[in-house]
């Protein structure tokens, strides 16, 4: 049902009704409401299972890719996560502003995935360590409210990785050089 309504929300926004939820998840209208009685229950759970998603995700590629280009394709990942959510942006002004939590569990859940792939990499010597994961988080964030119109996402990314690059430690400036 939350990959149905993932779904059916981003491509329709909040005005979709449930009825073509519970349709493409192939359940009737009475289970979708027995598991979610609200919009709203139904928005959050979505929205918490794509953040547990994104932190799994981190999870993975610490061991599948080498640092820095893990904490990037997790950047993608994050971007494409926001790219959904624009499409679901009222419904989610629904859901966070209801449960104060669901920002803490958000923030807490993204700064612990980026943390997984920043640490390595700044321990490798790979990147600086004077960004931390709420920095680079917000950044992220800014970055993808600040873009509009079509191709978006390939800008963010663009300037995303302007800013890896720019985290990068520079071998021949003692300054960044990596401490032990």
């Amino acid at each position: 049902m939350l990959e149905a309504a993932k779904a059916i929300f981003s491509e329709g926004g909040t005005e979709t009704g449930l009825e073509a939820v519970a349709r493409k998840a192939g359940v009737g209208i009475g289970t979708l409401y027995r598991h979610f009685p609200t919009r709203e229950a139904l928005y959050e759970a979505v929205y918490r299972r794509e953040v547990e998603q994104l932190a799994e995700l981190a999870q993975h590629l610490t061991t599948d890719m080498p640092p820095l280009a893990g904490l990037r394709r997790w950047l993608l990942a994050l971007v494409e996560f926001v790219a959904t959510k624009k499409g679901m942006g009222a419904a989610l002004a629904l859901a966070a502003h209801k449960p104060p939590e669901l920002m803490a569990f958000t923030t807490s859940r993204m700064n612990e995935a980026i943390g997984m792939l920043l640490g390595p990499a700044a321990e490798a010597g790979e990147v600086r360590r004077d960004i931390g994961p709420d920095d680079l988080l917000r950044m992220v964030i800014g970055l993808c409210y600040m873009q509009d119109g079509p191709g978006w996402q390939a800008q963010v990314m663009r300037l995303l990785d302007v800013f890896l690059d720019g985290l990068r430690i520079r071998r021949d400036d003692p300054s960044e050089s990596p401490r032990s």
